[in-house]
This record gives structure tokens, sequence and C-alpha cells, in this order.
């Protein structure tokens, strides 16, 4: 398995650290004034999602995390499982529910995901960073709502339910951005 020496530390790697596949989201290089150089490093659990702090000399390695990222197409749901199609090798995940998290609020068939597999298991899976949705309830807008920013709660095709603009009504198309789950934008009436 490949290292990576602190000369390669950088935001972003996947490194092995006691067995586990660890994020490094933050890597701060030190130069104090007396003595040696070190790399602050901030490390997040790809499994369980706590983090380290971790201070290395020059010098030091890590291991490089066997995780591989690649395109997958949502199939369906089975119980409380949910069930991706690999893109190439038609390869099929059952992925539970605990680690797909809120992903299913955004949910359509075919829709295509990016996950994250370490030693042939999905740990991480994510949609795209933007998804359309349908509306298919929602409260009707007041007459003289249109120009302020009044908002109301409305269901999705998926069954989640968003905050909106007033103006928005059944049938309408709006964009979710997935990483904090905000409208976006109407994209169609």
């Amino acid at each position: 398995m490949a290292t990576y020496n602190t000369s390669d530390f950088r935001k972003g790697l996947k490194v092995q650290i006691d067995g586990e596949p660890y994020l490094m989201s933050d890597m701060q290089f030190v130069k104090p004034g007396k003595g040696n150089a070190f790399y602050k490093c901030k490390l997040k659990n790809l499994i369980r999602g706590t983090t380290l702090d971790r201070t290395y000399k020059g010098g030091d390695s890590l291991e490089s995390a066997d995780v591989e990222t690649t395109d997958v197409s949502f199939l369906y749901r089975q119980g409380e499982d949910y069930v991706f199609m690999h893109q190439e090798t038609f390869e099929q995940y059952e992925v539970p529910a605990d680690v797909a998290g809120d992903i299913w609020k955004y949910l359509k068939d075919g829709m295509i995901c990016t996950m994250t597999l370490y030693n042939s298991n999905a740990i991480i899976v994510e949609p795209p960073t933007m998804v359309e949705l349908e509306i298919t309830e929602c409260a009707p807008g007041a007459k003289g709502d249109t120009a302020t920013n009044v908002t109301k709660p409305a269901t999705v095709e998926t069954g989640a339910e968003f905050i909106v603009p007033g103006f928005i009504k059944i049938g309408n198309v709006i964009k979710i951005d997935t990483r904090t789950g905000e409208y976006s934008e109407r994209v169609s009436n």
C-alpha cells in the first residue's frame, strides 16, 4: 500500500490511521523560530464522522486509505436500504439508511450520485450539488406575497419538505442545493 510523506500532506488527502480511513480536512505547516517544522492536521473519520487533531514532524508518513470514489445511479429503495448501481460494472450496492443519511430527500430513480467505497463497502453517498424536484403539496400563496420574502413549507415528489418562497405552487419544479437543503430557484411552472 502506498504511503504519504509529510511533504505530500494536503487538504483532501485520504489516509489510513489504525485501520480506518480518514480525510485530511485541514493541514497547516508550522515553522517555529526555534526547533523543527511540524504539520498540524485535522482528520475526519470517513466511517464514523469523528474528527482527530494530530501533529506530525518532518519525515513522518501515513498509509494511503484504500478508498475509491465512483459514480452510481439510484435504482430503488428496499426496506430501509437504498440500492445503487455502478455506472460501468453494473455491480449493485445496498446502502443502509444510517450510511445514506438524508439523501432520501433528493433521490429520484436513475439519479447519478457519488459513492465512496472502502474495502468495497459504501461509506459515503452524495447526491448531485443541485437537484430539480417537483412540488406535490403546498399551501396556496396569498395575493400580494409575490414581491416579498414570504416563505412556506412545501412537499416535493420524494416526500421531503423544504421551505420555499410564497409564490411557489403545486406542479412547479424547483432547484434545491443539497449541501444546505435550501431552495435555490424555480425551474418551471
